[in-house]
């Protein structure tokens, strides 16, 4: 009998729906989930934690909480990124042990913990927390292809992950590269050499994920990864429905049943209908992905990127450059974090022009070791790059190189954090879980009006929260004008935008934004003028006006595509303006400081 993990509560809606489908739109289908007899469900880890504080203003650890009221008996798997935990940098092994810890409490059964280097040393903490709190420690191979990548390898690699303590393993195939005869290869050796039970994951995006399937089944994996047909295929994976009527009454008959996997699909299609702004234009068959290995949630990132700055024609320049990228950073598997650190490291390059003429704090950092050992040496022109401007190489494990952070999280987030759980995101995510603590103790996350005003017919809402399509959006009318022929001027603020509505007798029927983020920012237009290398958020400001520079210091941190990107000065002198605030979207040729 095979056992089926339903992964559309998490990864599937993350891989077709930027991971925006909110817990209230899941919790019905979770519920019938709950009785169908998975041997696991995925409903945390991975980009749920980052979205729900970024984006959906949500708790994370209330979505589990949630979650574990309803699968009494199903067990639930999360996804965890090894010394990254659910961020996209390395954390110190206290926040490690304090994240697994608080999250066995609050209801996590199973963890798959991977490392996108396959490093076992960024393994070896997290795997032993989740030991220690005598939950399931499931070590996840990460799969691709490049001339360095064998099943022998991934086999070695699978025997570490035993020697370590992991309760089973996992083959995880983020892209959807592995073909359904090399499925049955690399199921067949881990199988015969290590023993373990094993599961299989795997992406619809190349076409073959249901054949892989049926091949590793034919092998002997023991659980399969799939998600209901309502967040199933394209770059999500296949269809659970398809797979247990697929296996009836043969030796692997899962013996599930199909009539709930339908209801629960009858919700979920309905409340998919919310998010469709958040369709990705990517989540298609693309067999492009055998080349680029992008996952498809990260070729739609890119092109919201390239989009901003006016360039989506440079796409397919991005993804040819983006296995050039790789080759050169030692063929990392192509996963969070490295995959956003290559995919922004191409954009970058294509966008210059010039290839490595500005690096990403990340790229420097996987250079110079700091996410880990690559599979293949980096390149020596890059290495010597580093070399030149005086940073360091590491060979030993990179967590050994953090200092705790615990401590001081508990004494920064003293005053907004109210609870354990409130300071590990604190760790975890710095400035985006501090803004959304802030922003619930303020309660300018309840839904409902916190005051009113009098307009001429009816009461109305002054200050109060929407969900829209997935989106939470904060609104505040500031005033109104004069009525003019039956048409009167409302002044409203949208998440901190300034926009006029004209309304009606009947309904808003035109609307202008007359004081955008970035309206203040001139643009760039003289020699001394310094811009970010990519649209994003500018998280941190490193020098003040009548600071002395020289060209190539780093003046500022923009945030883009959740990877830090250095703003380098372009000409030495005095910092004579600066122009941008810590927090603000930056755009593209918009001038950020000004030196002289």
């Amino acid at each position: 009998m095979i056992k089926i993990t339903e992964n559309s509560l998490r990864d599937g809606h993350q891989s077709l729906l930027a991971t925006r489908m909110r817990t209230e739109d899941m919790i019905e289908a979770a519920k019938i989930f709950e009785q169908i007899g998975f041997y696991s469900v995925e409903v945390w880890g991975g980009a749920t934690y980052d979205t729900c504080l970024r984006y959906l203003k949500e708790d994370p650890f209330e979505r589990l909480a949630t979650f574990k009221e309803i699968f009494k008996t199903t067990p639930i798997q999360m996804l965890l990124r090894g010394q990254n935990l659910i961020g996209y940098r390395h954390y110190a092994d206290d926040v490690v042990c304090e994240f697994i810890k608080l999250s066995v409490q609050n209801g996590v059964d199973i963890f798959r913990i991977f490392d996108a280097l396959n490093d076992i040393r960024n393994l070896k903490t997290s795997i032993e927390e989740v030991k220690k709190q005598g939950k399931h420690a499931q070590g996840a191979i990460c799969y691709t292809t490049s001339p360095v990548h064998t099943i022998a390898n991934f086999v070695e690699f699978g025997k570490e992950l035993a020697k370590m303590g992991c309760d089973s393993l996992a083959i995880k195939d983020m892209a959807g590269l592995l073909t359904p005869n090399m499925a049955y290869e690399l199921t067949k050796s881990l199988k015969e050499e290590i023993g373990l039970p094993l599961a299989l994951h795997t992406h619809s995006t190349a076409g073959f994920a249901f054949g892989s399937h049926l091949k590793a089944i034919e092998a002997g994996i023991d659980i399969v990864d799939l998600s209901n047909s309502a967040l199933a295929e394209g770059t999500s994976h296949p269809c659970t429905q398809s797979m247990v009527a697929t296996l009836k009454d043969t030796q692997w008959d899962s013996n599930l049943d199909l009539s709930l996997m339908e209801k629960a699909a009858e919700i979920l299609k309905k409340n998919r209908k919310k998010y469709k702004k958040f369709e990705s234009p990517y989540n298609q068959i693309d067999t492009r992905v055998l080349v680029n290995q992008i996952p498809g949630g990260m070729i739609s990132n890119m092109a919201n990127q390239l989009k901003e700055q006016n360039a989506l024609d440079k796409m397919d320049e991005v993804l040819s450059e983006i296995p050039n990228v790789r080759k050169d950073f030692g063929y990392p598997p192509l996963v969070t974090p490295s995959s956003q650190i290559v995919g922004t490291q191409a954009v970058l390059n294509v966008l210059t022009q010039t290839r490595y003429k500005t690096l990403t704090t990340e790229s420097k950092n996987i250079i110079k070791g700091y996410y880990g050992k690559t599979p293949a040496p980096i390149s020596q022109e890059l290495i010597q790059k580093i070399k030149a401007e005086g940073e360091e190489i590491i060979t030993q494990r990179p967590a050994d190189k953090l200092l705790p952070e615990m401590t001081k999280a508990i004494e920064e987030s003293k005053g907004f954090a109210k609870s354990p759980t409130d300071i590990i995101s604190y760790a975890i995510f710095g400035s985006i879980a501090k803004t959304f603590l802030e922003e619930r103790n303020q309660g300018c996350l309840a839904p409902e009006a916190l005051s009113t005003f009098e307009n001429e017919n009816s009461p109305m809402p002054k200050d109060f929260m929407i969900n829209l399509h997935g989106e939470s959006y904060h609104i505040k009318v500031e005033g109104s004008g004069s009525k003019d022929e039956e048409v009167r001027p409302f002044f409203v603020r949208v998440n901190g935008d300034l926009r006029e509505v004209f309304v009606t007798s009947n309904e808003i029927n035109t609307e202008r934004k007359i004081n955008k983020n970035t309206d203040s920012l001139p643009q760039a237009s003289l020699p001394g003028h310094i811009i970010s290398p990519m649209p994003g958020n500018l998280t941190k400001l490193k020098v003040k006006v009548g600071d002395i520079i020289k060209e190539g210091d780093i003046v500022a941190i923009v945030e883009a595509m959740k990877m830090e990107n250095q703003v380098l000065a372009t000409k030495g002198g005095k910092i004579k303006e600066i122009y941008a605030k810590e927090g603000q979207q930056i755009d593209a040729n918009l001038a950020i400081m000004l030196v002289e």
